[in-house]
């Protein structure tokens, strides 16, 4: 697993490319930072959507949280908030792919 770092996105100015610094999503899943400000960039630049999963660690009242899916189109940039119910053990998200062909990401940290 790689750990994503956050690239923060000021509140004056903004990002003019999200998908500019992504890299290649692993095979073996990625990290990353977790938090109210947070979001996850995928870039699918193939042929066949892809399917990103986040694990979400928690119960509530003992019965475990499904983890939060998104699938991205071909050709198609997806966004999913990287809040704190992802917070792991180690303190980071857990996410995993269907599939890496094609698929870059990275994680934004909104503000400030």
């Amino acid at each position: 697993m790689a750990a994503l770092a956050a690239t923060r996105a000021p509140t004056l100015g903004g990002i003019a490319d999200i998908t500019a610094g992504a890299v290649a999503a692993t095979v073996s899943g990625d990290t990353a930072p977790v938090g109210e400000r947070m979001l996850l960039v995928a870039i699918n630049a193939g042929g066949s959507p892809r399917t990103i999963t986040i694990a979400t660690p928690g119960t509530v009242h003992g019965h475990p949280v499904a983890d939060a899916t998104l699938v991205v189109a071909a050709g198609k940039t997806g966004l999913i908030p990287l809040t704190t119910i992802f917070r792991g053990t180690a303190g980071r998200a857990a996410i995993t792919y269907d599939a890496v062909t094609s698929l870059s990401v990275r994680v934004l940290e909104l503000g400030a």
